[in-house]
């Protein structure tokens, strides 16, 4: 079934996970014959690393606003607290405004023209992240399905303070909602969101060239920020260089906008656990693939993941993952003794003995290499294509 397809994100040209993502489903969307529209609610941050929006992606780009919308102002303490009720009112009207412009994109669905110039027989909104189903629910979507997609585990999502808000959201305005595991879709039916569903990630490119796993050297890729862990991966490196001198720590990412002094406190913690010369800082990589083949062992040290897309790429390229146990999503990328190994989540001296045992038993890291590269075709874009495929004629019917 041919499709009108508007995919929602917080952001489509910010260089982050989320909008990467909106990106590989428009491209995945636009390869399997649906017409795509992909709508950002804002662009990134001035100074912020872009990802390309051109003229020459099979799929429509746009963005409702020209700058980073306004927070929302605190809600009055009282009824007679007028100028904060003209603050909220007027903060509504301007959400609203945006709102009603997605409306005149959701109504020309289906029809001839649709978002991309020829006959069709409907559409489909697929919301990337909570925050932007905001707009998508001041929105007229009458005739098209909403789908809401969690990325990030539902332990987290719970514990934040936009949990009840978003579970509303999800009764009154989606009528699906996907979770990148069963056990994290369980929970949310748990919570009366019963219209959940899953869809895992995919790998967007395949490896056509894994790596030879010779070359001695541990791969970190990642923003070097306090949620990926790399002051972790430092931690655990230490235990582990200078019994092999010959290897090398390779460290691919930057920090995020704002958060240099991080970057900064990372560079300070190496030279004083003595690893100056062992850790390689080679910053951020559009070409993860090729970073891949440059390593035999894959770590993550996140504290906390959804459903991480560069485990997929390192497995894809042959190499085992190292991994904390801090998701379902990490469970079902990573199964234990099989594709890769797992630690207890924090456990920095298991962390590091598992990426000690992989450098110096070879066979060991070919066997899980071996086995890795096999599981990940599951996640192949065709075979999760077809889930979307699937979905899309339930919700039509």
């Amino acid at each position: 079934m041919l499709l009108d397809i508007f995919l929602v994100s917080g952001s489509v040209d910010a260089q982050d996970g989320t909008a990467r993502r909106a990106h590989q489903l428009a491209w995945l969307f636009s390869e399997q014959g649906h017409r795509v529209r992909l709508i950002g609610v804002a662009p990134a941050a001035d100074g912020a690393r872009r990802l390309r929006t051109g003229s020459d992606l099979p799929y429509r780009v746009s963005a409702l606003y020209d700058a980073p919308p306004p927070a929302a102002p605190a809600r009055a303490r009282h009824r007679l607290d007028l100028p904060a009720h003209r603050r909220r009112r007027a903060h509504e009207r301007g959400m609203r405004a945006k709102a009603a412009e997605l409306s005149a994109l959701f109504r020309g669905a289906g029809e001839a023209g649709g978002v991309g110039g020829t006959g069709g027989t409907g559409g489909v909104v697929v919301v990337t992240e909570g925050w932007a189903l905001e707009w998508v629910a001041l929105a007229d979507t009458t005739g098209l399905p909403v789908v809401l997609m969690s990325h990030e585990p539902y332990a987290v999502t719970k514990r934040s303070g936009r949990f009840q808000r978003l579970r509303w959201l999800c009764r009154q305005h989606a009528d699906r909602v996907l979770a990148p595991t069963r056990q994290d879709a369980d929970w949310w039916i748990r919570s009366w969101v019963n219209h959940t569903g899953v869809m895992p990630g995919f790998l967007p490119d395949a490896v056509r060239d894994p790596s030879p796993r010779d070359r001695k050297c541990v791969l970190g890729i990642g923003r070097l920020d306090h949620d990926k862990g790399p002051d972790i991966l430092l931690d655990a490196w230490a235990q582990v260089a200078p019994r092999h001198p010959d290897w090398r720590l390779r460290m691919y990412g930057e920090s995020s906008r704002g958060a240099r002094a991080r970057e900064e406190a990372l560079h300070k913690q190496c030279a004083e656990l003595g690893l100056g010369a062992s850790v390689e800082w080679m910053g951020f990589t559009q070409d993860v693939p090729g970073a891949l083949r440059e390593g035999s062992v894959f770590v993550l040290p996140s504290r906390q993941e959804g459903f991480p897309v560069t485990p997929l790429e390192a497995k894809a390229a042959g190499l085992p993952c190292v991994a904390f146990d801090v998701s379902p999503g990490v469970r079902e990328i990573v199964t234990d003794g099989v594709d890769g190994l797992l630690a207890r989540p924090g456990n920095v001296d298991e962390l590091a003995r598992h990426i000690e045992r992989l450098m110096v038993d070879r066979e060991l890291r070919e066997q899980l290499g071996d086995a890795a590269r096999e599981s990940v075709r599951r996640y192949a874009p065709e075979v999760v294509g077809e889930r979307w495929e699937k979905l899309f004629a339930l919700l039509r019917r």
